[in-house]
């Protein structure tokens, strides 16, 4: 910065220095990728455009989450490996396949709903299964095609939303890892973290090769990336440390709070507000569902000999 003068770029760009440095945290030390913050701060709050939005989540991600995975990598964090690799996979396909042909059809006002229904349905089922999430469960083992089949979901559903938001393959990563095999929650927070850094790195590339990386994207990449750089590790250490259900209860009430405000500021008509409602609906019943298929059966009660119950 010194050797570019570029300090009167940060100077500028302070709002979203300070904004990533409660994203980068959130970053390392929840499912949600630095963008979750990023993205509504700069398309909600500060009326960017959803692609300047997506383009500094590709970017700042990759700076962020890619040095909390290296943390998490050289710490021999456990990661749920077999999901992530195929998650990982799909996913270097599904997101510039989809940038280039499913994201130009999409209109910036769909895209915020999107991303506002996702994460607000990631919250309302972190609440509502939060004493179950936290409770230590035996992690259910599956087979290696169950792997593959969750992995590619994961890899199919989050690639399309990260194409269009910058963010999502992690959340989905997660909710499958504890719903459907009850794992760990430090193996679900670090296997999400690394398979954001992984699909970070490829938007970013994807971006780049596009032509999509402009003038005001590197200007708030300057000013955040040196935040996050750091501030995202520092999440994955304040994991061991803070109590996980209170930056879960945390981040839920953030997922809430931008859902509550594209409602109520990016000019929607009543019908899309029931429809996005009726959405987040329709999201937490399929997480119920994947919790109750992941359940184990229970064993028939047998009446002694003798007796009829």
């Amino acid at each position: 910065m010194v050797h570019l003068g570029l300090w009167d770029t940060v100077a500028a760009e302070w709002r979203i220095a300070v904004a990533m440095a409660v994203g980068s945290y959130v970053a390392g030390s929840t499912p949600m990728g630095g963008g979750t913050v990023g993205f509504p701060i700069l398309v909600l709050l500060f009326d960017e455009p959803v692609s300047l939005g997506r383009n500094f989540s590709f970017l700042i991600q990759s700076v962020g989450m890619s040095s909390a995975a290296m943390l998490i990598l050289c710490s021999r964090l456990p990661l749920a490996v077999r999901p992530l690799l195929w998650s990982m996979g799909v996913a270097a396909l599904v997101i510039p396949i989809s940038s280039r042909t499913l994201v130009p059809l999409l209109a910036d006002g769909l895209i915020k709903l999107v991303f506002a229904v996702i994460w607000a349905g990631f919250g309302i089922m972190t609440l509502v299964k939060l004493r179950q999430i936290l409770t230590p469960h035996p992690r259910i083992a599956r087979s290696a095609g169950f792997d593959a089949a969750s992995g590619i979901s994961a890899g199919v559903l989050g690639g399309l939303a990260a194409s269009a938001t910058g963010v999502g393959i992690d959340m989905v990563l997660y909710c499958i890892l504890v719903l459907l095999y009850r794992a760990d929650l430090r193996t679900a927070v670090a296997t999400s973290v690394v398979v954001m850094a992984f699909a970070s790195l490829v938007g970013a590339l994807n971006a780049a090769s596009l032509g999509q990386i402009d003038s005001p994207v590197l200007a708030k990449w300057v000013a955040a990336a040196p935040v996050v750089l750091l501030g995202a590790p520092l999440g994955v250490l304040m994991m061991r440390l803070i109590p996980r259900g209170v930056t879960l209860v945390f981040v839920s009430v953030l997922c809430l709070a931008q859902f509550f405000w594209a409602l109520t500021n990016v000019g929607l008509t009543w019908a899309s507000v029931g429809g996005s409602v009726l959405a987040v609906l329709v999201l937490n019943g399929c997480f119920h569902l994947m919790y109750r298929y992941a359940e184990p059966p229970r064993a028939p009660v047998r009446a002694p000999l003798g007796r009829v119950e």
